[in-house]
């Protein structure tokens, strides 16, 4: 599906260390991981893409994953959710938005499932997010999955600058400053993961 969208795949790893053979000799600008990959089928493919985001720092990486596991989206994120994406294997399903996810993901963006954020925010002790109102929070959650204020407007039936003021609210409460240097929307998607 990903050839049909006119992407070129570079290789296929049966493994992790498949895996990360491939990454160095190719240097992918995204890399699509299962958590579960053999030898051990247990994180072996998680534990490849954390090490590939250390070592390859240009190689964007998705995650793909059976079951809701936000630990790992934490130890996959680390410090900088820029480049990174964590989707449900069901998400494969709709072959439109994988594509999608694919596509903000190796651009820099972040693509993280909506029941994973869903489930954080939920669980999430007392913080600067409670000063959030519940459509900044929604708004927050939709970054998180990587949608563009466009979008976002879109699906919550906002204006462009309704969303533009809910987003800049957001970035005022959590007290993200403008700056050159700082991807506002990275760092509070990195708030929302508890970071």
């Amino acid at each position: 599906m990903l050839s049909d969208a006119g992407h070129e795949i570079v290789g296929r790893a049966v493994d992790a260390d498949d895996l990360r053979l491939k990454v160095r000799s190719y240097t992918p600008d995204i890399a699509i991981v299962d958590v579960r990959m053999p030898p051990g089928n247990l994180d072996d493919g998680l534990v490849a893409a954390v090490e590939i985001r250390r070592l390859h720092p240009t190689v964007t990486v998705l995650v793909l994953s059976q079951h809701l596991e936000p630990t790992y989206l934490l130890e996959l994120v680390g410090d900088d959710a820029a480049g990174v994406g964590y989707l449900l294997k069901d998400r494969v399903r709709d072959v439109a938005e994988f594509v999608d996810a694919v596509e903000r993901v190796a651009a820099g963006g972040t693509a993280f499932d909506p029941d994973v954020v869903k489930a954080l925010v939920a669980g999430h002790r007392r913080s600067v997010l409670d000063d959030l109102t519940g459509r900044e929070r929604e708004v927050l959650s939709l970054i998180a999955e990587g949608r563009s204020n466009r979008a976002i407007g879109k699906q919550l039936y906002l204006s462009p600058r309704a969303v533009e003021r809910d987003v800049q609210a957001i970035f005022k409460k959590l007290g993200l400053s403008d700056t050159e240097d700082d991807n506002r929307r990275v760092l509070a998607v990195l708030v929302l993961l508890g970071h």
